[in-house]
């Protein structure tokens, strides 16, 4: 092989690389993307758990009344 496609030959390499490199770059994005979601997602359940959990700690329960033999 002469050094002209030897030269052509690794820049061919080093195109196919940075395009491996840009898609797995968006692919990246995505999964932060994602995962910011998610971690929004979670924190709204875990407000929620909180919120119920002060809900039945907090105080004394009302109970309904006791049915009258009427």
């Amino acid at each position: 092989m002469s050094w002209a496609r030897e030269a052509v030959a690794a820049i061919r390499k080093i195109i196919l690389i940075e395009d491996r490199i840009e898609v797995l770059t968006e692919q990246v994005k995505l999964l932060a993307d994602c995962y910011r979601d998610l971690d929004r997602r979670l924190v709204r359940i875990e407000a929620k758990f909180d919120l119920l959990e002060k809900v039945a700690t907090s105080g004394p329960r009302r109970m309904l009344p006791e049915k009258s033999d009427d």
